[in-house]
């Protein structure tokens, strides 16, 4: 019997050793063999853009067999011109909704985080339903209400359409983190003479703001991907899925896998800036 806790331990018993260690090496590895197969799976066709953007055709059109190693699409990336206006305009409209989202789902997480008032849980219905429906009934939903009112779809429909879907994932992300602020850190604020907007800035802000930037980095990454919702608002604008999807029917170009390796490329970099302000930021408060 120890004399701390009056537990009683049989004596010679052996300290049981974590149950990853038992069994044969085959169970051991399988865990590890299958995580590892679902990352291959799902990195394959990252891999095999990357790989063909530098692939030399002849034709000048993708195709699986390798011709040799060349850097000329890069070099010629903004050569077909409808394919840079297609990439500006998804690059804008993923810069738009991405702070539009972000402005109007900040103020709405807050306010579904700390208050409580009579239309908060619709409000928490309505953002979860946004974001489990179908990409096709959101999409035909917006073309309806566009119809009806009579708006011509182009970039402006996209634009509406993508800071639709965009707030619903900017609430939830920010929610998750607020949930973990303490509100005497607010309170404490007020009490020391600061009025509500200072305290938002000098204490709400810098603690969630790790959870903005993530919020944002999503937003833009769902807004330059998306290609459902985009199809039914387009109207006569083109956004860079959509002319993809366009040239498949002649023949896709190499400049399309450079550029979506070179888009690829700075979301991980994106990423790792955004991982590497989250580590540091809770040092620096």
């Amino acid at each position: 019997m120890s004399a701390a806790g009056g537990t009683v331990r049989r004596p010679g018993a052996a300290r049981r050793r974590p149950r990853s260690l038992h069994g044969p090496r085959w169970r051991r590895a399988l865990l590890p063999g299958y995580v590892g197969l679902v990352v291959l799976v799902t990195l394959m066709p990252i891999f095999v853009i990357v790989l063909y953007s530098f692939n030399q055709a002849p034709n000048e059109r993708v195709n699986f067999a390798w011709n040799g190693f060349t850097t000329e699409w890069y070099r010629r990336l903004f050569e077909i011109p409808d394919l840079t206006s297609a990439l500006l305009h998804s690059l804008e409209i993923a810069a738009l909704s991405t702070v539009i989202a972000v402005a109007i789902g900040t103020p709405a997480a807050i306010a579904l985080s700390r208050y409580r008032f009579r239309a908060r849980g619709t409000a928490d219905l309505v953002i979860l339903a946004d974001i489990a429906a179908p990409s096709v009934v959101v999409g035909a939903s917006l073309l309806g209400f566009f119809v009806y009112l009579g708006v011509p779809r182009g970039f402006g429909t996209i634009l509406i359409a993508h800071v639709a879907f965009n707030v619903a994932f900017v609430v939830v992300v920010l929610q998750s983190r607020l949930r973990d602020l303490d509100p005497s850190l607010v309170e404490a604020a007020r009490d020391l003479g600061a009025n509500p907007w200072q305290a938002f800035w000098q204490i709400t802000l810098p603690v969630i703001f790790p959870a903005i930037l993530s919020a944002g980095l999503l937003a833009a990454a769902l807004s330059i991907d998306d290609f459902i919702i985009t199809s039914f608002v387009a109207g006569q604008t083109l956004t860079f899925p959509l002319w993809v999807y366009g040239s498949v029917k002649v023949g896709i170009p190499p400049q399309v896998f450079a550029m979506g390796t070179l888009i690829f490329t700075a979301g991980v970099l994106i990423a790792i800036a955004g991982l590497i302000a989250g580590r540091r930021a809770p040092k620096e408060t």
